[in-house]
């Protein structure tokens, strides 16, 4: 199994994405550790699991992610897939400024301090992974709001964290996924837009596939399977990068 012997933060683990990922992990040996605010989604993914261990704790308490990893102890693998707060389907020019900063200032503070915290400790043993996830739309995408400059700022996070820790045997690598159908529910999506309704997340679906190059939306479980590639051995090779895995939504 790729993960056997590592231990594996994941913060945002009762997410959709973030359940597929500790579910992967456990499969291929990794010791979990499932990290969010909701102790009742998170223990429903740790149900799936065998000895999962639960904390709830905010990703955006500086406090709280320290005292969490120096109760944890050594780390391989440190994913972080919090929840940022985008908003979209607005004009910038009609846009709240909260609403398109949420997604920068929270995004990049959680990824900022649980990689901080998890880099130190790597950085000290010499191996590690430091693992993150946006849509890769740095370069330009309309009616996103926060998005793009959020995506942006994690991006360059990951290179420079890479460029630093690299030395000294910890990778930081990141993934791109836009779209994917599991993650949509009509109760998610009303709460955006009321009028949503299953016919019309299915329009969504449909339409997401036809931006694609591949013409088909990435699942859940190829998600899952490129997280744990990126953080096994196999792929020792790729650091301060992003693996697209949008089926080609997104050309770079």
């Amino acid at each position: 199994m790729l993960l056997t012997d590592k231990t594996a933060i994941i913060y945002g683990a009762g997410g959709s994405i973030g359940g597929a990922v500790a579910r992967a992990f456990a499969a291929e040996g990794a010791r979990l550790h499932l990290v969010g605010r909701t102790r009742a989604t998170l223990e429903a993914v740790a149900a799936d699991i065998e000895d999962a261990e639960v904390a709830v704790v905010d990703a955006l308490d500086e406090q709280a992610d320290e005292e969490h990893l120096a109760g944890v102890g050594d780390v391989d693998v440190s994913f972080n897939l919090v929840t940022r707060g985008d908003v979209q389907g607005a004009p910038l020019t009609e846009m709240p400024v909260d609403d398109f900063l949420r997604p920068v200032t929270d995004g990049l503070r959680a990824n900022f301090l649980t990689a901080r915290a998890a880099g130190r400790r790597m950085a000290e043993r010499g191996s590690g992974v430091i693992l993150t996830l946006d849509s890769g739309s740095a370069h330009g995408s309309p009616m996103m709001g926060g998005t793009g400059p959020a995506d942006a700022a994690i991006d360059t996070l990951v290179r420079n964290l890479a460029i630093e820790l690299g030395p000294r045997g910890v990778r930081a690598v990141g993934m791109w996924a836009a779209g994917v159908p599991e993650t949509f529910t009509v109760e998610k999506l009303s709460a955006v837009d009321p009028a949503i309704d299953a016919a019309a997340v299915q329009g969504i679906v449909e339409g997401l596939a036809q931006m694609r190059m591949t013409r088909r939306n990435p699942t859940l479980a190829e998600v899952a399977a490129t997280a744990v590639f990126l953080a096994s051995d196999h792929a020792g090779g790729l650091t301060g990068t992003f693996v697209n895995v949008t089926g080609g939504m997104v050309a770079r």
